[in-house]
């Protein structure tokens, strides 16, 4: 008799971590090259639509991706992303100009969309509860070593190659990545459900994400038209997609998850603290570089603590998940992150440099655990058949939340910049000069008599900020109280 094969575990779990390691690395490695691909490429007016359009695909299509791994499988499906992810690094490689590489880069990002959350769903199957939060907690270290070997990687490239390569480099390992999950992940034989798909759930998810996307990514520039327009298609694209839901035979998503209390709440934290974290990752190094002068090398390093420690936060969240109930353990987490946002909102214009790099690391501590507790927690309060799509909004959940968040801290940053320029123009300040603070090449071109004005006025903008940063930390605390889940996971 046949001995029935089995899934590799090891195997797979090596390749989980890889490809989540490729998306993941794709965000700061195209950071460090995006000066050497402007001066080839020109259209610098344009170039934030190379990071914007990647992400806006990846959210729009990841719900999307976990209906169909639990409607076809988890193999498939991660097959079909990691290809589409191939094609467009493939693409974005060979770009001739910055409109194609915008496109090829929406491409690639439609390929992401899969790779994140079926990974998820992935440790999911192949895991049992009890060992899952230490294998998320590593799948998650994924995430912070890509925050410090993307920009050494890309400067590496660009500086040894050219700046195609850091695009080029996907192809090759994704397909050693397709050959072996092709291998060594097993799945049951499941039967296609006969169920037709929702294409029509599916067209207004797309508008209704892109619209919303979209218009936070216009807002941080100031109210439009065309932020208007955006948020009234997005308003339209969720009553008809939650009207095409109700009665469709197999809705791309499950209303019904939105009726689990657990759920509602642990997607909604895990928005409010990714929106946290975007705000820490953004404006701590333009904190070191325009209030404390650092160049851009040693703002990036400030965050280097957070990114490694967040591994150990990780496996320290599945030791608290199992010795407390979800609702305690989910408190727990977060009270480093607590301490991070007081000691941001409080630092001073003053506070040294060190001094950070001790907070990064609690911050890691906190988000560490924090997400894997949620993740885990996400899968857990749905039933099996459920956790494909569940992961999947997870997901999508926190990259709304960073989105969303991103525009609001622009907004407030903007606004308190503007009202501190106002308060010191008979001192002749200009935003121009304020760009010219936050860069370390530019900076001693300044005055150097209003270099300590401008970096006062740059620090009570960040100040703002990270008041803004409490209330979302807050926020998720309040939300947690109201958790139902009392049971250890």
């Amino acid at each position: 008799m046949t001995k029935k094969r089995e899934t590799n575990v090891k195997v797979i779990t090596a390749c989980v971590f890889i490809a989540t390691f490729m998306t993941a690395v794709e965000g700061t490695i195209v950071s460090t090259a995006m000066p050497t691909i402007v001066g080839s490429l020109k259209g610098i007016s344009i170039m934030n639509w190379v990071f914007s359009i990647y992400l806006l695909t990846n959210a729009m299509m990841t719900p999307i991706y976990g209906k169909l791994a639990d409607k076809i499988g988890r193999k498939p499906i991660y097959l079909i992303g990691i290809s589409i992810f191939i094609v467009g690094s493939a693409l974005s490689g060979l770009s001739q100009n910055m409109i194609q590489l915008i496109i090829f880069r929406a491409i690639q990002g439609i390929g992401a969309g899969a790779i994140v959350p079926v990974s998820l769903t992935i440790i999911a199957d192949i895991y049992p509860v009890e060992k899952r939060a230490s294998i998320l907690g590593l799948n998650s270290a994924a995430w912070g070593i890509a925050s410090i070997v993307g920009p050494l990687a890309g400067g590496f490239i660009v500086d040894a190659l050219s700046w195609h390569w850091i695009f080029l480099i996907n192809v090759p390992i994704g397909i050693v990545l397709m050959a072996l999950v092709w291998v060594y992940l097993i799945e049951e034989k499941r039967e296609v459900e006969k169920a037709p798909v929702d294409y029509l759930g599916s067209i207004f998810l797309v508008v209704m994400l892109l619209s919303l996307l979209y218009g936070f990514q216009t807002v941080s520039e100031g109210f439009s038209l065309i932020t208007v327009a955006s948020f009234a298609v997005f308003i339209i694209g969720l009553v008809s997609f939650i009207k095409v839901e109700k009665s469709a035979v197999d809705p791309i998503i499950t209303l019904e998850l939105f009726k689990n209390k657990t759920y509602v709440i642990v997607n909604l934290v895990a928005a409010l603290i990714s929106g946290f974290l975007m705000g820490v990752e953004v404006y701590i190094p333009m904190w070191m570089q325009g209030v404390l002068g650092k160049s851009a090398a040693l703002g990036g390093i400030v965050l280097a603590p957070m990114s490694v420690i967040w591994m150990f936060g990780s496996l320290a969240g599945g030791k608290v998940m199992q010795k407390w109930s979800a609702k305690k353990a989910i408190f727990i987490s977060m009270i480093p992150i607590l301490i991070g946002a007081l000691f941001l909102s409080l630092a001073q214009l003053d506070t040294s440099y060190s001094i950070f790099f001790i907070f990064s690391a609690i911050l890691g501590v906190g988000f560490g655990m924090t997400m894997t507790i949620l993740t885990v927690l996400a899968q857990t309060s749905v039933d099996d058949h459920h956790i494909g799509v569940a992961t999947s909004f997870f997901t999508l959940s926190r990259t709304i939340g960073q989105t969303i968040m991103i525009s609001i801290f622009g907004l407030v940053l903007n606004a308190s910049m503007n009202q501190g320029l106002a308060e010191k123009q008979e001192l002749g300040v200009t935003k121009d000069m304020m760009n010219k603070l936050i860069n370390p090449h530019t900076v001693s071109s300044l005055p150097s008599k209003l270099v300590g004005d401008l970096r006062e006025i740059l620090y009570n903008n960040l100040h703002q900020v990270y008041i803004v940063g409490i209330v979302l930390v807050a926020l998720a605390f309040v939300l947690n109280y109201f958790q139902d889940s009392q049971d250890s996971l």
